[in-house]
């Protein structure tokens, strides 16, 4: 399912719920000037809590500052098969670089 979404939400199998978030978000992202409470009208009224719409804005507004500022110093990011590499070592430790 998360191929899906990545390939396009819009269509991807997931509840209303969901689907509505990702599109606040995605109206968040491209167009914040034409946001209006009514687009968190629509999200609240898909089942979405307060709670939940504030956590998806804010993981959100983090991803998208941390994405510009590594696009504007030109952030090297290693190819999937270093992930790989260090994905054990990252679940027994977490994100100890020591």
């Amino acid at each position: 399912m998360t191929q899906a979404v990545l390939d396009d939400w819009r269509t991807a199998p997931v509840e209303g719920g969901l689907r509505g978030t990702l599109g606040f978000l995605e109206k968040l992202t491209l167009e914040p000037d034409s946001l209006r409470p009514a687009d968190a009208d629509a999200v609240r009224e898909a089942g979405v809590s307060d709670e939940a719409l504030v956590d998806a804005i804010a993981v959100a507004a983090l991803f998208n500052v941390i994405d510009r500022i590594a696009d504007a110093l030109g952030f090297d990011v290693p190819p999937p098969e270093a992930f790989a590499a260090r994905a054990d070592r990252m679940l027994a430790t977490g994100y100890a670089l020591d």
